[in-house]
């Protein structure tokens, strides 16, 4: 049904469900519509909690200067009322995307100084390596490929994987658990039928090789950062197993997923904007704003959830205790009140507010990593490219949460 013959609350809709996300046309139609007309819904899924929707800059903005307010706890992420259930009787992760102040600021410190430009500066040789490797690949290849499947799946894995210091022979076993663990709604990623005890099984799994890496790194520490978080202090005690097993899963997922996602989405949005492929040829010194606007287009953290801790309003509406807000980033992202002509791929574009990286006390921990790693490939690709075209349709992964294209199949000529 196109989205004029919708209904508001219809339109609303698209937030709780995963194949919406599959059509990125159909989504943004809604998403502008419900900006014009309801810019701060009340979504009632069939399946789902209810739950506010902001889908203006302005007001994800707002939710996200006031974190006393509008809090990562009890919920931070948009679940089926069944799978919420079984999560919580299991017991969800302790990553920094489940911690409110003050713990969220303790726990983001003991790895805060891995991130920064400083520190990262010194893996510029190791991802420029890694760069050449994935357009080597291509080569080898012979001229067709599923970039995403193929490029932009391996090199942020082994990025993020060697920084954590995981041997290479882990990487298939990486791979797998991530995408079983944020694609479960795609059914080409879930473990076996996708059920919610196949996803507590894969939680399991994810426990299973951490807390084995947990008593390897205190026993025998390294210069890696799983040695950070294995023999980490926080108020000068150890912490928990648990909270170190979840501090390895959101490092080694997010990093890998949310920026393989852009950079696959970024090539896509390349093919479909051929001359904005040409501006990166004439003029190399914009693939920095062009990574920029990869992140914005892609917006692959689709959402997060906020829980109001008390009355509070945004944009003259009032919200009450209890009440939950999903702040879409690929609505925001969009948005006409802040970006000029949000629905054009501009490698030049700047300034660029996207909120893709989020704002304030929750800002990506990666988000310098992950542009690095966007420049890095690009400013390999580009120059070596004679020619590329789309070898099939692309398709986008079937996800509420952290999603993008999972295969790019192109054909080319490389230098």
């Amino acid at each position: 049904m196109a989205v004029d013959e919708l209904t508001v609350e219809q339109a609303a809709k698209v937030f709780a469900d995963p194949g919406a996300y599959t059509d990125a046309a159909y989504f943004h139609r809604a998403c502008a519509r419900l900006r014009r007309e309801a810019p701060i819904p009340l979504v009632e899924a069939d399946g789902y909690p209810p739950f506010y929707a902001l889908t203006r800059h302005a007001d994800v903005m707002e939710a996200e200067r006031r974190p006393e307010v509008f809090r990562n706890l009890p919920q931070p992420v948009l679940m089926e009322t069944e799978m919420e259930a079984v999560v919580r009787r299991a017991g969800d992760l302790a990553t920094l995307v489940h911690m409110d102040d003050p713990d969220h600021r303790k726990y983001r410190a003991l790895t805060a100084d891995w991130f920064q430009p400083s520190s990262l500066a010194r893996l510029e040789g190791r991802i420029a390596e890694l760069a050449r490797r994935a357009v080597d690949r291509m080569a080898e290849l012979g001229g067709e490929c599923d970039f995403a499947a193929d490029i932009a799946v391996p090199m942020p894995l082994e990025v993020i994987l060697s920084i954590l210091g995981l041997p290479e022979s882990d990487y298939p076993r990486m791979l797998q658990l991530t995408r079983e663990l944020f694609q479960g709604d795609d059914p080409e990623y879930a473990r076996g039928s996708g059920s919610f005890e196949e996803f507590m099984t894969v939680m399991y799994d994810f426990f299973g090789y951490f807390g084995a890496l947990v008593d390897e790194r205190r026993a025998r520490p390294t210069d890696d950062l799983a040695s950070v978080i294995a023999n980490a202090v926080v108020d000068g005690e150890p912490i928990w197993p648990f909270q170190q097993i979840s501090y390895y899963v959101i490092i080694a997922t997010a990093g890998h997923d949310t920026t393989s996602f852009t950079m696959a989405g970024g090539l896509q949005a390349l093919l479909e904007n051929p001359g904005e492929l040409e501006r990166l040829r004439r003029d190399p010194s914009l693939i920095a704003t062009a990574a920029d606007e990869m992140v914005r287009w892609v917006s692959p953290v689709r959402h997060f959830l906020r829980n109001v801790a008390e009355p509070a309003e945004i944009a003259g509406h009032r919200f009450d205790v209890g009440d939950r807000l999903l702040l879409s980033y690929w609505s925001a992202n969009r948005d006409e009140a802040v970006f000029d002509d949000p629905f054009r791929f501009d490698v030049a574009r700047k300034p660029n507010r996207h909120l893709a990286f989020g704002f304030g006390a929750h800002y990506c921990l990666g988000a310098v990593l992950a542009k690095m790693e966007i420049r890095a490939l690009f400013a390999e690709l580009i120059p070596r490219l004679r020619w590329i075209e789309p070898a099939g349709e692309p398709q986008l992964s079937r996800s509420t949460f952290v999603g993008g294209h999972k295969h790019v199949p192109v054909r080319y000529e490389l230098v």
